[in-house]
């Protein structure tokens, strides 16, 4: 189990899953479905798909499957992508950019409000009007934004400094694309991103 409320990771990682899944039927014009359906796209039996709803509330109706729309909210209040969450992106090189203008982030809720990067000769540009601010801000930028997730994209070798420096400034969550598994402290939940 993680820290969210306790439901486990795999849970989360199935919901965020069945949430694509209905964006998607949703975008196909489908305005209902039935668990088959989703455990057909998702890879799973129906029977998973019914024990992860029910650990929620009652989302269908026997042998009439479920609204898209409305089991797409439900899903996206239970995992908080119905609110909109303030990032900082620490990493101004490729990656960073290319997260930075990751459509996925936008299209779920997600705002990047700074980036950060150790180059000093990038301090004071932007990225679309967002600052590239030095390490040293991070702390005061994370609580004056109110950001609860930083995104790390720097080398192996800055990792898990990047990592305790997000911390230490009050995230609450962090999203890590170094290719470096960090320890995880009690208070922050971490999501190691292997993209190899």
């Amino acid at each position: 189990m993680d820290r969210r409320g306790g439901i486990s990771e795999a849970t989360v990682r199935r919901l965020s899953n069945y949430f694509r899944i209905l964006e998607d039927l949703e975008r196909e014009g489908v305005e209902t479905v039935s668990s088959d359906t989703l455990a057909d796209r998702y890879g799973t039996t129906s029977a998973q798909v019914r024990k992860d709803f029910s650990s929620f509330g009652s989302f269908g109706r026997r042998g009439l499957g479920y609204q898209v729309r409305g089991l797409r909210d439900s899903i996206g209040q239970i995992l908080g992508i119905d609110r909109g969450w303030r990032l900082v992106l620490v990493g101004a090189g490729n990656l960073g950019h290319a997260l930075f203008h990751y459509e996925e982030f936008r299209r779920q809720n997600f705002t990047i409000v700074a980036i950060f990067d150790s180059n000093p000769d990038l301090a004071g540009s932007n990225w679309s009007g967002v600052p590239i601010l030095p390490m040293e801000e991070m702390r005061r930028v994370v609580e004056e934004r109110d950001a609860a997730i930083g995104v790390i994209a720097v080398p192996a070798a800055a990792g898990q400094d990047v990592a305790d420096r997000l911390v230490a400034a009050g995230v609450k969550a962090i999203l890590n694309f170094a290719p470096v598994k960090l320890k995880e402290p009690e208070s922050v939940f971490i999501r190691n991103v292997n993209l190899s």
